[in-house]
């Protein structure tokens, strides 16, 4: 399904999306095409992006194209979801000591379309962090990896 949402494939093109989007959710997925997990998490972004167009705009970025940001934004793990408005990351209390992203697949459609509500209502009213409106049993656990220290 990963086909069927627009790709950012080099730096410049996530620079300009994040700088463009204006009064709506920027949805980046960092992911691979072929992996299946992220096909998974395509399939349910392509379901619900028109749905969502009034709220969010939804783009994928394969991190082998634009390893600054897979740096930047600490991607180890695939696919990770990252969330800004005008310009401004969105973090999220998913209840996980990382509020930066969300790592892997959404379980249901209907996850996905209450964070981009809970998101785009929290960003209206000025807020940079939001609580997380899944149920914590969908939300995928995994440990933070701390290198270098």
């Amino acid at each position: 399904m990963s086909f069927l949402l627009p790709k950012l494939t080099c730096k410049r093109e996530v620079d300009q999306a994040i700088k463009s989007v204006a009064e709506k959710v920027l949805v980046l997925r960092f992911g691979r095409d072929n992996d299946a997990v992220c096909l998974q998490l395509d399939d349910i972004l392509a379901k619900t992006a028109h749905d969502l167009s009034k709220m969010a705009v939804i783009y994928l970025v394969d991190v082998n194209n634009v390893p600054v940001y897979t740096q930047y934004f600490d991607i180890s793990y695939i696919p990770s979801t990252v969330f800004f408005f005008n310009g401004q990351h969105m973090k999220v209390d998913y209840g996980s000591p990382d509020h930066t992203k969300f790592v892997g697949s959404f379980k249901t459609k209907q996850d996905f379309i209450d964070l981009i509500e809970v998101i785009y209502r929290g960003a209206m009213r000025g807020k940079l962090i939001v609580r997380s409106p899944i149920d914590p049993s969908n939300i995928p656990k995994y440990d933070l990896l701390y290198q270098g220290i």
